[in-house]
């Protein structure tokens, strides 16, 4: 029968422990990770959210507790106490591998049946499993290590932001639905029928309108929601470090981000990031990495080759720039040794997966380079080729020719592969960068329009205004990206305050003034009674610390997450509600065509 743990109080975490605390007596609370019955021996790996120690049974044991040790099995809940002892057979695999917990009280607190997976072996199982039983993988020393580190990241904004004298303020669950983007989830009313509240997508308006109320500095740990299809660094329900301003500019945002960053990474990872942290404009980004978050722990840039493409007999090249495109190449230093004929066609297959027509390159193995193209090509064209990029023999060339902004976009993504496959991406580097000079609009192929690429409340360059009716392609934004080794932890710029332009911003987008009136006619209205100039952003803290644990997915530094189909396999959410909740809220859920 299980015991409880009356007149029992834990003095210290197992992983805590050290040489310094040899001759203390302990009281330690926690699961047996495992336990090893050596006939006269016994030892027991405790362990809690700190880490781990090892508690030893001998011959001195009282033999009930001895018994009682005997029968212990992996993930029993524990209480021990004892004398903190040096460990005979020292190990440097653990941070308490120099002591051992000699016992002189012993209980088992809780009996775990055998669980459907060993705890520190669940890397090894699959999905459907650990999630189902999220509360012991949990128990992982990795997972927990990583949820700890989210909660550090945590505080350390919420200290570093009160100490420049931000306040936390709360903003609305339930919002009204407004445009930002994405899909919302709603939530039926039972009051008010047929009418829904939104998710919020992010605090956005209403931090605006902190600062309207006079509160200039706006700080939250926000929760926030998109019906979003899932990947590996996106879930539907995130965090973010969200903050606004007033009286400021953008330098003035993106100082104070840099302090927080700069604290961030001395206190997590001990590592002194110097600021200011490097800019870059988002056309140089697109230009030179073909991506508005470019991971810049490595060359392999983007070169334009047009001027010598369009004077080839290569009609595809030469086609290319005579329709107002361009024929770009990145060079991969010493690949030729890991590209093979077979491999390239691989990567070209992907390239067409992603928009290409088709990939070109060079392999430069031999003494002579073997290029797909070379039939096309005059005497010295391909060595003019090959010099102006600086290869060399041992490297490879892989060229794509079409529109320049999906040329870009495609290398770019070609660049990345390129780049993991080769392992030239250097670990423990933290390349900080800020991406400026966003542009206002993009143009959309399919459509033929021009649509945002922010939220509608982001301020224009003041020179950029003039061109909103007349050359889309000229307006830039007064918004800023932070980017770290090829993540993009946050979106941020300066707001619109002018309620004539705002009101035009919505046009522009195609709103009705009715349509304006409905979803945003608050937001226009505050503006009357005189807004200061104000702007802000949100530093996702799930992806910051994917980041700084080195995680692989945001499941793995988020409690519960969800899956790829956005349900959550241990509660079986989302669920059927029964009639009588349905009836209350005015729903009437039409039939399934698939189950008829």
């Amino acid at each position: 029968m299980a015991e409880g743990i009356k007149g029992l109080k834990r003095t210290d975490y197992c992983g805590t422990l050290r040489s310094k605390d040899i001759g203390r007596t302990v009281t330690l609370f926690g699961w047996c990770q495992r336990q090893r019955d050596l006939g006269n021996l016994i030892f027991i790996d405790l362990r809690d959210r700190t880490g781990l120690v090892q508690l030893s049974f001998n011959d001195s044991t009282d033999r009930e507790l001895f018994a009682k040790a005997q029968s212990v099995r992996a993930e029993y809940v524990l209480a021990a106490v004892g004398t903190v002892c040096e460990r005979e057979s020292k190990t440097d695999k653990i941070p308490t591998g120099d002591i051992e917990i000699n016992i002189t009280d012993f209980r088992i607190v809780s009996k775990a049946e055998t669980p459907p997976f060993e705890i520190a072996k669940s890397k090894e199982v699959g999905d459907d499993v650990t999630l189902k039983y999220r509360y012991l993988e949990l128990r992982n020393p990795s997972l927990t290590e990583n949820i700890l580190m989210r909660h550090k990241i945590a505080k350390i904004a919420r200290e570093y932001f009160y100490a420049n004298d931000f306040i936390e303020i709360e903003t609305p669950m339930m919002i009204k639905s407004t445009p930002e983007g994405a899909r919302d989830y709603v939530v039926p009313s039972r009051i008010h029928s047929g009418k829904f509240y939104a998710l919020p997508q992010s605090p956005q308006i209403y931090k605006q309108l902190c600062m309207v109320a006079g509160f200039d500095r706006y700080i939250q740990l926000a929760r926030c929601f998109r019906d979003e299809d899932l990947r590996a660094d996106r879930q539907p329900e995130f965090t973010q470090i969200d903050l606004e301003m007033s009286f400021v500019d953008t330098d003035d945002i993106m100082d104070m981000a840099e302090g927080f960053v700069k604290k961030l990474m001395k206190e997590t990872v001990q590592v002194d990031i110097p600021t200011p942290l490097p800019r870059m404009t988002f056309a140089h980004a697109m230009e030179k990495y073909g991506s508005d978050k470019p991971d810049t722990r490595f060359e392999m840039l983007i070169n334009d080759i047009s001027d010598w493409a369009v004077n080839t007999d290569f009609a595809v090249f030469k086609g290319a720039v005579e329709d107002g495109g361009s024929v770009r190449a990145i060079v991969a230093k010493n690949a030729a040794g890991t590209y093979t004929r077979k491999k390239i066609d691989k990567l070209t297959e992907h390239a067409k997966g992603i928009g290409a027509k088709g990939l070109a390159y060079i392999r430069w193995a031999d003494d002579e380079p073997s290029c797909s193209f070379n039939k096309f090509l005059k005497e010295g064209e391909l060595n003019a080729l090959l010099e102006s990029l600086g290869a060399e023999k041992g490297d490879c060339v892989f060229i794509i020719s079409g529109k320049t902004s999906q040329t870009l976009s495609i290398l770019g993504a070609l660049r990345l592969i390129v780049a993991k496959e080769l392992d030239i991406i250097p670990e423990g580097k933290w390349n900080y960068l800020w991406i400026t000079e966003m542009p206002f609009f993009e143009y959309d192929e399919e459509s033929g329009e021009w649509l945002a690429m922010h939220h509608p409340f982001t301020m224009p360059l003041e020179e950029c205004i003039e061109y909103l009716d007349t050359d889309k392609s000229k307006v830039r934004a007064q918004a800023f990206d932070l980017v770290l080794n090829g993540t993009e932890l946050s979106s941020g710029s300066m707001r619109i305050t002018d309620c004539d332009l705002q009101n035009k911003m919505f046009e522009l987008l195609g709103m009705s003034q009715e349509e304006i009136d409905a979803k945003f006619g608050f937001l226009v209205e505050a503006y009357h009674y005189a807004s200061p100039p104000h702007g802000g952003m949100g530093i996702g803290l799930d992806r910051l610390a994917m980041i700084i644990c080195g995680a692989d997915s945001l499941r793995d530094v988020t409690a519960f997450p969800k899956v790829q189909n956005a349900s959550e396999l241990m509660s079986g959410a989302p669920s059927y509600i029964d009639d009588v909740q349905l009836d209350e809220l005015h729903i009437c859920l039409a039939e399934d065509e698939n189950e008829q």
